[in-house]
């Protein structure tokens, strides 16, 4: 680089890089970074699945922390939980029962519980300190959901909770942290796995998946994830929110057999009629033209999906994760 004419401060060097005090940092990549002042750690939890950490930021309040990625925040958790619940919780005309792969905070589940008319709601996380964890000190996030009588706590593999096929389940919905190589979600994320899932949806029911960053820099898993899951169900429709806490847009996915729920058949009318009619409190993030929305994607993304021709098997998984030293893809 050349030497930098005077006054441009803006141009930092190493060891000037953040202020004084700690910093959680994020490198994304070799060349760039996403940095939070920590003002206090609150809570650390390790367990034999993962590293939790939960911390007091400046900016953003609390943030939750699993593996050295950052996973929700106080300030903006709803931008992220009512991106992945309401556009099949209000979509669907009756969903009764839900299933919860992952969603250690209970924000997933305090939003499907948001609906009336929900009766039974299972949410399957094999971590169970996470979740004695989120119970004790994630309150902002769960506002009591795991004291609803509707709600039925699994601390157990989620393949187990597939397999044993107790339930078919109107609405299922994958809440689980990245594939990272050596962590537990690695083979839930792979087409045989799908195809199981699929065995414990209810005729019409809709599954949707967190399907990772949708930034261009990161954007290597969600069209793996988007190919793995047309080859298990008809339609399959990408979507995305800016989550400020993590720098960068994050993607989903919404599956179903259902012509009549297909993504491209949703209306932003009839999904805020269905939200004042169901839903017990309003939402904060969501309504029909920001779900509808959400699924108008940019051409760059729409032909990069196109592009890929990579499919996630047991025999050839994708390990994944936003940061850069452990960041590693099978394409």
């Amino acid at each position: 680089m050349k030497r930098k004419a005077p006054g441009f401060d803006w141009l930092k060097r190493a060891g000037t890089l953040v202020p004084d005090g700690e910093w959680f940092v994020e490198y994304f990549t070799p060349g760039e970074m996403h940095a939070h002042r920590a003002e206090q750690v609150l809570e650390t939890s390790s367990t034999a699945f993962q590293d939790a950490a939960l911390l007091r930021t400046r900016t953003f309040g609390k943030v939750l922390v699993l593996d050295g990625e950052t996973q929700s925040s106080q300030y903006d958790e709803a931008f992220y939980h009512e991106s992945l619940v309401y556009p099949a919780l209000l979509a669907h005309p009756r969903p009764r029962k839900a299933l919860i792969l992952g969603g250690g905070e209970g924000a997933t589940a305090r939003d499907i519980l948001n609906r009336r008319d929900v009766e039974l709601v299972v949410m399957a996380d094999i971590d169970y300190n996470i979740l004695r964890f989120a119970r004790e000190h994630l309150g902002e996030w769960h506002r009591g959901a795991f004291a609803d009588p509707r709600l039925r706590l699994l601390a157990q593999d989620a393949t187990r909770v597939i397999e044993r096929g107790e339930h078919k389940f109107d609405l299922i919905y994958s809440d689980l942290p990245s594939p990272v190589e050596g962590g537990p979600a690695v083979a839930l994320y792979t087409a045989e796995f799908y195809r199981k899932l699929k065995r414990a949806l209810a005729p019409g029911g809709v599954f949707t998946v967190q399907a990772g960053p949708g930034t261009p820099l990161q954007f290597g898993l969600h069209p793996a994830i988007f190919n793995t899951l047309r080859r298990v169900f008809r339609h399959v429709g990408s979507y995305a929110t800016f989550i400020p806490s993590y720098d960068m847009p994050w993607t989903f996915l919404y599956c179903t057999d259902s012509p009549r729920l297909a993504p491209e058949r949703l209306s932003a009318a009839a999904l805020d009629r269905a939200a004042a009619a169901r839903l017990k409190r309003p939402l904060r993030y969501s309504d029909g033209r920001t779900i509808t929305g959400a699924f108008v994607l940019p051409k760059y993304y729409r032909d990069r999906i196109k592009a890929s021709r990579a499919v996630i098997t047991a025999a050839r998984p994708m390990f994944f994760s936003t940061s850069h030293d452990q960041h590693t893809e099978q394409i």
